[in-house]
């Protein structure tokens, strides 16, 4: 009584509401969707009474639902009794939680919509609720979907931008004329989402506000979730799906401060977040109660995946990717642990669901590296929950997807891959089957994912899974490690290393092939053979050839992830065997990629560090390192020199401290020691690090003075020079020590030559802070030294240097300086004239002479005499010169080159005494009378040429040297004087020697870079023409320098210079412009690269400049081509012989390469960007989608305009003279109609016969390639033709009347050979007769007549013509000979003329007897044996007409009937018997002349 008592107060202020009868129900008409809202009025009378009038009602019902009073039977009948009608009650409730759904609405009015919600649910509750119809499924999932909507949603910076724009558009009257306008219906909804933030943009939140509408979410989901064990919802898939979304996407509404375990939210009453009540939620949903089988576990896993996967979730989301954030991190964290408690409690009966997520997963993972590495995590963690059956099928699942054709799942899968590896491999369950138990080792992962993907098609994957491998092997966990490296050992394709947790895994014969079988495919790669000798079912590479394939790779990124993988694997093992890997270590220094030689470095300096005490990878860091510190990027210069620094430089201590047990310290004195010693080459790199380190003052007092305690003990030579290098930027040095030294080694009769010259670049260095007496003392020993002739060539430089330093330090000014070093200098002159003298002018001086000395005495003369040139007199000159004039010997002298420039009439000063000298002498000579020509001009114009022709008539390597190098400075002195014999240096290019090519190579380089040499006449294509060196250093040496140096100083070198190219290597010099500068014979001799021998290096040198253009050149070099070289043609303005042949095929093959094809029409769009750029891939996308649309209409229009015209007109020229050219023309146009084939067709809509003419005639050519390939795989397949040969000794041999004729005697032809030879094969083991060309010629000339003279029937069989061997292709001088070439036979004509013979002519002879031609059905007969039956004709060349019938009776009696013999067409047959028929075709005329679409003759282009 109390209950109905408590229900009929508070429903006192519902009943007093003047609801319209009307209204309520069209509420139920409508199903609870947009109807009219209710009466402001009593809106507002109910909003007057605040949310009391909830409550009350709420508690009032309470007590019905929970059963507490036994009224539960009376209260559907006290709302009957009382004229309440829950129906009017459900439509208020439903106005209220229909106004939340509303955007635009305050913090009263969501709490009053989830309290009416609240009330509903209640209703629910109540049993009898459905007999009653309070249940509608409308009105239910709005009702839950309230726990979402009430919630404010933040508004991003971003959404602010998008509500300003309209505005922004409106008030700016030119913005709505330049943005398109959008669909209707777009338009239309974003107008509606525009209002809806604008409203939403004026309504505020206070943290007030905020406490609130949480509360009463929490306490809605509470009441909520009490009803759902009461309430099965397994009727209404609608509402449980609802449900789910809604409690999904309440687990990420608040953060939850503490950490709790999913576990822990079972019960709702100890809940104090809504989270925690959220997964509550999920758990009921996932009972049968509310659905049978698994149909709800499955849509609950479905909204899960989305929070694994940290994506956007709620329905109409377009689950875009979700800032990672520690709440993004923590609500995955939590779904992973819903789901992992899940599995845990429902085993087998979710297996199957759980593994659709896992596939899921795999498959919808957003392509970015984070996201991909936390989902990864999560499968990981998932998978973990699986036994071992299932988790061996899903494995087996996932390696398929390994191999998805799309990229991001297989970049995916590594990442999987690489966190089971981390995990301890399970162990094989004795249930497993037998072929299911490799899945569960951690060796298949390594073998069958990463390594098999480090050969995928895509960098992207290639470089994850090199990238993933170098990271197994670095794992912190020794262990792991070593289990990584434990698989290599077990894998029979790669061996040597020996796994030892105490060792490092070390061993000789690291990576050696052990056990392999190749595969019979015939493919390079190993079939894996276990221990039974079955194949294990994988393809696998060895380790190491299948790094080295990585690091030539094309893209960046995967050879930057190999060089990792290799160093890790070096890291461990013995690399004594491996110099092929450090080599390539060192050569990646030098990538021309700056990530991977950046990275080079990095490993290189690792895998030293790692092992110190290894001298081979010692060399290989110095020979990597240092060099870099030249680098043209800032980047890695500064990395080289934090290498050298980390360990050249910081491990230097005090000789006290020295330990021989410190790795680093023995590292850093054994690197010093190989400067000092073997690697000295590298001082000029080391120079330019220590500036560097000079100019950041890092050489401290206490950094010179460890340096200087090494001194005197046994790192003395390396201490030295490592102290000759800092000292120029090191603070005041402590003298004394250093003028010990210098006392103890100037008194050694043979002194280490390197250690004394780093004691006098010292000594020079601190020449002003030494005592007067002790720079005189020191001066008088330098010169007594030079004088006496004492020191090695390698000492005289160092001490002239110091001698220089000492006079400085003594002066005071620098005149007084000059004239303290004319007073030293000169004496040391004075010596050297009166040595030399003795030994030149003196008649038995030569005899007698010492080679040593002399050597010296030039050399000290060379270097003193730059330091006082006034001092020099002529007789110093009249000397040097006379040795450049003497010859080695008179044996070696050569002739005279005649066709040498003008330089070999020039003589040495005439009246010198002649004498013969060692060439080591005249080497030094050349340089020392380079270094006066430095200082005197006037003997430089005498002396120049007399060098110049050293370098054409010297047989000496080291004079030809040195004359180079000589050459090459003075044009830095004399630039004019030398720029007319820069064509007699680049002569050079060609030397006989590597070292002199390379040495020429490297001075032209450094005067072009430096503007002391223009591309001047053949400069340029003697430059690119060692591209095709033999030798192979060189010819890289020449790419670096064109890519890398030249091209980047003038990037439009290529372009300006490739026409003429193709003009130049074919030595075609009749166009008017290019290829005309002057060269004599000689040069056109070393230089030529003319004919077919030669065309592949051609191609080169064009693949490799046309690599190096930009897309605007190549554009550009196609429209040049054609009109300056093509046009010139067509037009008649160069003739069409043979030479045009070569050049228009080289011309051809350039128009048909890929090289010459704009990149960003052949190029794929690069979507595998790294991951600091993945944020930049979608732009990237479009970007290059545009561009390469623009690109194409324009390439179009031009190929239309421009190129198709001239194409089609030389096309007819060169079928109407028969230029082997044609076959290259119809290639180009076949590549042409297959990027164009559209546009074509409209091009020749106007001009149907041109069409199906050209169409025609590429379907021939399509016809006879297929048929010559065709031939090539047969002819490999068949025998020598040794049968042939003897059966045309045997028809040689048979009785002649006429005059024999040997097959090989050539005979006088007028007609055109070349394109017969076209049609052979390049592998004829014989060659041809011209007769036997003529023989064909005529052969194809009767072709032709029975194709025009349809009414005769000649019967003859199908036949094909292989003058020079079985089964290879032919080619054919016009467009009609390849079409009635390449289909191989002549039609059968059933038809014949009226007066012909009824039956077949079996042999019908035009003329004398000089060829036979028999179809490939009646093979020749052979003494004791026959041919077999081939797919080609055998041609015969006879001596006379009765050998011929001789052979056509023997035919006969063997069956053999179908005979044709022809005539050669220089000799004059008899007139045949005419037949008395008038053919129909006798009349009529040659085809006409192909048309042309170009309205005028094009000119050549500039």
């Amino acid at each position: 009584m109390a209950a109905r008592q408590g229900l009929e107060s508070s429903l006192q202020p519902w009943n007093t509401l003047d609801l319209s009868p009307e209204w309520v129900d069209a509420v139920w008409e409508v199903e609870f969707t947009e109807t009219e809202p209710l009466d402001p009025g009593i809106e507002a009378e109910i909003e007057e009474s605040g949310l009391r009038a909830f409550t009350d009602l709420y508690d009032s019902l309470f007590s019905f639902a929970t059963e507490e009073h036994g009224a539960t039977e009376s209260i559907w009948t006290f709302f009957a009794e009382n004229n309440i009608s829950h129906k009017a009650l459900m439509a208020v409730f439903y106005h209220f939680v229909q106004k939340v759904h509303k955007k635009n609405v305050n913090v009263k009015q969501r709490k009053f919509g989830l309290h009416a919600a609240a009330l509903y649910f209640l209703l629910l509750e109540v049993p009898g609720s459905v007999a009653n119809q309070v249940f509608h499924p409308v009105m239910f999932d709005k009702c839950v979907q309230i726990l979402k909507k009430s919630w404010p949603q933040e508004s991003s910076l971003s959404q602010k931008r998008k509500k300003e724009q309209p505005k922004n558009s409106q008030a700016n009257p030119r913005g709505n004329k330049k943005r398109g306008r959008p669909l209707r219906k777009e338009s239309l909804e974003m107008d509606e989402i525009i209002e809806e933030q604008e409203d939403e943009e004026s309504i505020f939140f206070s943290a007030w506000d905020l406490c609130q509408i949480r509360n009463a979410i929490f306490d809605l989901l509470k009441n909520f979730l009490r009803l759902l064990p009461r309430f099965s919802l397994k009727e209404k898939p609608q509402c449980v799906q609802n449900c789910i979304e809604v409690f999904v996407a309440l687990t990420n509404l608040e953060p939850v401060p503490r950490e709790f375990h999913v576990t822990q939210a079972r019960n709702p009453n100890q809940a104090k977040y809504i989270p925690e009540l959220a997964y509550h939620g999920l758990y009921l949903m996932c009972s049968p109660f509310h659905g049978e089988g698994d149909k709800v576990i499955r849509c609950v896993f479905h909204q899960m995946l989305y929070l694994i996967l940290m994506l956007e979730v709620g329905e109409g989301s377009h689950h875009a990717p979700l800032t990672i954030t520690p709440t993004v991190i923590n609500g995955r964290n939590l779904a992973v642990q819903f789901i992992s408690s899940l599995v845990d409690e429902l085993k087998e009966g979710i297996f199957p669901v759980l593994r659709i997520l896992l596939q899921h997963i795999c498959v919808k993972v957003v392509d970015k590296s984070e996201y991909r590495t936390y989902a990864a995590q999560s499968l990981v963690q998932l998978l973990n929950k699986l036994p071992c059956a299932e988790y061996a099928s899903f494995i087996a699942w996932f390696y398929g997807c390994s191999r998805n054709p799309k990229t991001s799942r297989r970049v995916f899968t590594l990442d999987v891959a690489l966190a089971l590896l981390e995990l301890p491999e399970r162990e094989v369950e004795g249930t497993l089957p037998p072929e299911h138990q490799k899945f569960l080792k951690h060796k298949f992962l390594v073998q069958e994912i990463l390594f098999a993907r480090c050969v995928d098609k895509a960098p992207a994957v290639r470089s994850k899974a090199l990238s993933s491998f170098a990271h197994c092997l670095e794992f912190s966990s020794t262990a792991t490690s070593e289990s990584v490296l434990g698989l290599l050992i077990d894998s029979p394709t790669i061996s040597g290393i020996e796994s030892n947790r105490d060792t490092s895994l070390k061993n000789s014969s690291a990576f050696s092939y052990q056990k392999k079988t190749l595969n019979p495919s015939g493919s390079s790669e190993v079939i894996n053979i276990d221990n039974s000798g079955e194949t294990a079912g994988s393809s696998e590479m060895c380790l190491m050839t299948m790094l080295k394939s990585r690091m030539g790779d094309e893209k960046a990124n995967v050879r930057k992830s190999a060089l990792q993988v290799l160093v890790s694997v070096l890291k461990h093992c013995d690399v004594s065997g491996l110099k092929e890997e450090l080599s390539i270590l060192q050569d990646h220094c030098r990538d021309i990629a700056l990530s991977v030689r950046k990275q080079a470095l990095q490993s290189l300096t690792e895998l030293l560090v790692a092992q110190p005490r290894c001298v081979q990878i010692q060399k290989a860091w110095l020979w990597g390192v240092i060099p870099a510190v030249m680098d043209s990027e800032r980047t890695v210069q500064d990395k080289a020199l934090e290498c050298l620094d980390q360990l050249l430089l910081q491990n230097i201590q005090h000789h006290s401290q020295f330990h021989h047990e410190d790795d680093s310290q023995v590292l850093t004195w054994a690197l010093l020691s190989l400067l000092s010693t073997e690697s000295q080459e590298l001082g000029r790199y080391l120079n330019k690090a220590f500036q560097g380190w000079s100019k950041k003052e890092k050489f401290s007092s206490t950094f010179v003075n460890n340096v200087l305690s090494h001194t005197g003990k046994e790192h003395c030579a390396p201490a030295w020079m490592l102290l000759s290098k800092v000292v120029c930027s090191a603070p005041t040095l402590d003298h004394t020590k250093i003028m010990k030294s210098w006392e103890q080694m100037s008194r050694q009769p043979n002194p280490n030559a390197d250690t004394l010259g780093h004691i006098l670049c010292v000594i020079g260095h601190i020449a002003k802070h030494l005592p007067k007496s002790t720079r005189d003392k020191v001066t008088n020993v330098v010169e007594q030294k030079l004088s006496g002739f004492q020191w090695s060539p390698k000492l005289i430089k160092p001490a002239v240097d110091t001698l220089q330093h000492l006079c400085r330090a003594s002066a005071e000014t620098p005149v007084e300086e000059q004239k303290l070093l004319a007073q030293v200098c000169g004496d040391i002159l004075s010596t050297c004239v009166h040595c030399l003298s003795d030994v030149l002018l003196k008649e038995d001086g030569t005899r007698r002479m010492n080679e040593d000395l002399v050597v010296k005495y030039i050399f000290t003369l060379g270097d003193v005499a730059q330091l006082c040139p006034a001092r020099v007199d002529k007789r110093a000159f009249l000397l040097i010169q006379s040795i450049l004039a003497a010859s080695p010997s008179t044996d070696h002298l050569p002739a005279s080159d005649p066709g040498g420039s003008e330089a070999t009439a020039s003589q040495p000063l005439p009246g010198i005494h002649s004498s013969i000298m060692p060439s080591v002498i005249r080497a030094h000579a050349v340089i020392a009378l380079g270094k006066l020509c430095l200082q005197h001009e006037d003997l430089a114009k005498r002396s120049i040429p007399a060098l110049v022709r050293e370098l054409e008539v010297c047989s000496d390597m080291a004079v030809r040297n040195n004359v180079v190098i000589t050459m090459c400075d003075l044009c830095k002195r004399y630039t004019a004087m030398v720029d007319k014999y820069i064509p007699n240096i680049s002569a050079c290019l060609k030397d006989s020697e590597p070292f002199i090519r390379r040495q020429t190579l490297l001075l032209l380089t450094d005067l072009l870079q430096e503007d002391f040499v223009k591309w001047k006449g053949p400069l340029f294509f003697r430059f690119v023409s060692t591209l095709v060196d033999p030798d192979l250093a060189i010819a890289s040496t020449g790419k670096f320098c064109l890519a890398q140096l030249l091209l980047k100083r003038n990037p439009a070198m290529f372009f300006q210079h490739f026409n003429e190219c193709i003009f130049h290597f074919n030595s075609y010099e009749k166009h008017e412009k290019y290829n005309r500068f002057p060269q004599s014979e000689r040069e056109k001799r070393l230089f030529s690269l003319k004919g077919k021998t030669n065309k592949e290096k051609r191609m080169k040198i064009y693949s490799f400049l046309l690599e190096h253009f930009t897309d605007e050149q190549r554009f550009n070099i196609t429209s040049k081509i054609c009109l300056s070289t093509l046009a010139c043609f067509a037009d008649g303005i160069l003739p069409l012989d043979m030479e045009a042949s070569e050049l228009l095929s080289d011309t051809f093959e350039v128009l048909s390469s890929k090289e010459i094809k704009l990149l960003a029409m052949r190029n794929k769009v690069d979507k595998d960007l790294p991951v600091e750029e993945e944020d930049l891939a979608l732009a990237n996308v479009v970007l290059q989608e545009a561009q390469k649309k623009l690109i194409s209409q324009v390439q179009k229009k031009n190929l239309i305009e421009n190129i198709i015209p001239v194409i089609i007109s030389l096309k007819t020229v060169l079928e109407k003279n028969k230029i082997p050219a044609l076959r290259d023309l119809m290639h180009y146009l076949r590549e042409v109609m297959q990027d164009y084939r559209a546009e074509i067709e409209e091009f020749f809509a106007s001009d149907t016969q041109l069409a199906s003419e050209l169409e025609y005639d590429m379907k021939q050519y399509q016809e006879q390639e297929q048929m010559e390939q065709e031939l090539i795989s047969s002819s490999e397949k068949i025998p020598a033709p040794t049968s042939l040969e003897s059966t045309m000794a045997n028809v040689a041999s048979q009785p002649s009347t006429s005059r024999p004729r040997t097959a090989h005697a050539p005979a006088p032809l007028s007609l055109d050979t070349r394109p017969l030879k076209r049609l052979m094969p390049k592998a004829s083991h014989r060659s041809m007769s011209p007769s036997t060309i003529a023989i064909l010629n005529s052969v194809k000339k009767a072709v032709e007549s029975n194709s025009q003279h349809r009414s005769r029937s000649l019967g003859l069989p199908p036949f094909t013509v292989c003058p020079k061997s079985l089964g290879e292709p032919s080619e054919g001088a016009s467009s009609q000979d390849l079409e009635r070439e390449s289909s191989g036979a002549i039609d059968l004509l059933t038809k014949r003329g009226i007066s012909t013979p009824e039956r077949t002519i079996q042999n019908v002879t035009f003329g004398t007897g000089l060829s036979c031609v028999g179809s490939p059905q009646t093979p020749f007969p052979v003494k004791g044996k026959s041919l077999p039956n081939r797919p080609t004709s055998r041609v015969c060349e006879l001596g006379s007409l009765g050998a011929c019938e001789t052979l056509s009776e023997d035919m006969e009696a063997q069956g053999q009937r179908d005979v044709l013999c022809l005539s050669l067409p220089d000799m004059t047959p008899p007139q045949p018997a005419q037949w008395n028929v008038t053919s129909p075709a006798r009349g009529r005329d040659s085809a006409a002349p192909r048309r042309s679409r170009r309205k005028a003759p094009l000119k050549t282009a500039n």
